[in-house]
């Protein structure tokens, strides 16, 4: 299957149907250029909206602490494959967790168009829990603060939301050995 039919397939799943009722399309961002790859949790309401993958604050954290512009990051050397390719809704404390049947069905298929992958960023708990399996630590934290076990091919960080904040303050080595390594290893990949 090439792109376009797997896109196809997606809007005409049933239990997409809602979304494609509604005229919204699956929001991802893939390219047989990319050379990172970020694996993210799902669209938030924002990004649901403007139907452009990490274009809210989190996206601005994130092409932060990547250490690229916004030109660069919608480029197709960058490509996004959300868990879940809408917006799940809301829960009683957040946004509800991506449907686990969008990574099990969709991600293989999709992996296949991106051949020239270096590095795949994987954000947050669901793409972390997905993407690890057995591999992980025995919490989040733990996992992001040993990245290195999983280079050069995977590098976990926690989700860049705004509501992460108190998880910052807490874990500042984050910001001062995490983020310029991940800066690092991403300038590296996208270089020819």
């Amino acid at each position: 299957m090439n792109l376009s039919e797997i896109t196809e397939a997606i809007r005409n799943d049933p239990r997409n149907a809602d979304y494609t009722k509604r005229g919204i399309p699956p929001i991802l961002q893939i390219s047989p250029e990319a050379r990172v790859l970020i694996i993210g949790q799902a669209p938030g309401r924002r990004v649901e909206e403007s139907g452009v993958p990490f274009d809210d604050k989190s996206g601005e954290t994130l092409r932060d602490w990547m250490g690229v512009d916004r030109d660069t990051f919608y480029s197709g050397r960058i490509a996004v494959l959300p868990m879940d390719f809408y917006y799940p809704g809301k829960g009683k404390t957040g946004d509800l967790p991506p449907r686990p049947f969008i990574a099990r069905e969709y991600h293989a298929a999709l992996l296949q168009q991106m051949p020239d992958v270096r590095l795949t960023v994987l954000v947050g708990r669901y793409a972390i829990g997905f993407y690890l399996k057995g591999r992980e630590e025995r919490t989040l934290t733990e996992t992001v603060r040993n990245f290195h076990s999983f280079l050069p091919s995977r590098f976990p960080i926690v989700h860049p939301s705004p509501l992460n904040f108190r998880w910052q303050a807490r874990n500042p080595w984050f910001v001062s050995e995490v983020v310029p390594e991940l800066r690092r290893r991403v300038a590296e990949s996208l270089t020819d």
